[in-house]
């Protein structure tokens, strides 16, 4: 009887993020890195659109996965455990030296997610991408080694850092995002009264679970939308059939209107309550993060509502930084009041200067 293979060992994390947030993905990383005690050092290069933190000794797949939590990470939008490089990929046969390298891992895959740095060199790669990646796959699966009817198996990441080189890369699909480089494509709705519904379809999509989005998103149900004008998150909620009490002195799109799922209050976000708990809060208005974190920390402990979806405006500095105290803030209305809760933090795609935040009770 032969012996069982011996799963390929880590050698560091790949984290994709926004250019220009490297810097911010680099310290959180290496944060929760010192968290685990996992040794290593960080390698980020400004706009380059990841960050890598190279183990000093390689690692246990599912050992470093134990430590080090990468669903938890807030400024990455796709991460992986390198298990593997390529330099000098040749322009005319970019297949055999991959499929080599990746038949030498000795795994099989799940799913194969082909990808490349949301940089405008990165997307000059897009119709190499399209053309290589149905020859890519249909290898694999010849090869056996891509079984899209398991989904216990790690998913392979191919990253094209460059035109010329390929970092290989292992994650489960319960600590990535489901869509390659961790972007979604989603269409902008025609009776949307704003792009900004977008981001609330992201923040739905990523940050709750599929059971969380039947039990919470159901016709009928109450919702409030703070700071609503002009109507592009409460879209995504009347869009669903949740009643919505929008909060603004600025109007709202007739579409969103027209729905009779809606009413419009013109007064004071900040100092409004309903007159019984509702589902949903979700809240976009342009506020400092340190009053926006406990008023919806409040919302969420007083019972006023379930759960809160919003966001957090964040400086130009000390990005991370502001988050952390931001989470303490909530931490500290929560334990005041006895309180376990659920709080998850993203900056997505389609954030820019801000991350999305879900937060309810346990």
């Amino acid at each position: 009887m032969q012996p069982a293979p011996t799963p390929c060992l880590s050698t560091g994390i790949l984290v994709q993020c926004r250019p220009g947030f490297e810097p911010d993905a680099s310290l959180e990383l290496q944060a929760a890195a010192r968290a685990a005690r996992v040794e290593g050092s960080i390698t980020e290069v400004i706009n380059s659109g990841f960050a890598l933190f190279q183990l000093s000794v390689p690692a246990p797949r599912d050992e470093l996965r134990r430590r080090l939590d990468l669903s938890r990470l807030v400024f990455s939008r796709q991460g992986f455990q390198m298990v593997g490089s390529l330099e000098d990929l040749p322009e005319k046969d970019r297949l055999s030296p991959l499929m080599s390298a990746i038949t030498a891992l000795g795994e099989r895959f799940s799913a194969l997610l082909l990808e490349t740095p949301d940089t405008n060199d990165g997307k000059q790669q897009s119709g190499f991408l399209r053309r290589f990646g149905p020859l890519l796959e249909e290898a694999l699966g010849k090869a056996g080694l891509l079984r899209s009817d398991s989904p216990h198996l790690p998913r392979l990441h191919v990253f094209l850092a460059d035109s010329r080189r390929a970092l290989l890369g292992l994650s489960l699909a319960s600590e990535g995002s489901a869509w390659p480089m961790g972007i979604p494509r989603l269409r902008m709705p025609k009776e949307a009264p704003s792009r900004s519904t977008l981001k609330l379809a992201e923040a739905i999509m990523g940050l709750l679970t599929a059971d969380e989005q039947k039990a919470t998103l159901r016709p009928g149900l109450l919702a409030v939308d703070l700071g609503a004008s002009p109507g592009g998150w409460t879209w995504q909620l009347v869009s669903r059939g949740l009643r919505v009490t929008a909060i603004d002195n600025g109007p709202m799109a007739p579409s969103v209107a027209a729905t009779g799922l809606l009413e419009h209050l013109r007064v004071d976000g900040f100092a409004w309550k309903p007159r019984k708990p509702v589902e949903w809060m979700v809240c976009d208005m342009v506020e400092q993060p340190s009053r926006i974190a406990p008023l919806m920390a409040e919302w969420v402990a007083s019972g006023r509502c379930r759960r809160s979806i919003f966001n957090l405006k964040l400086p130009m500095k000390r990005r991370y930084d502001e988050i952390e105290r931001c989470r303490a803030l909530i931490d500290q209305r929560m334990r005041a009041g006895n309180i376990k809760y659920i709080l998850r933090i993203k900056h997505l795609y389609h954030d820019r200067e801000e991350v999305t935040c879900y937060l309810t009770r346990r």
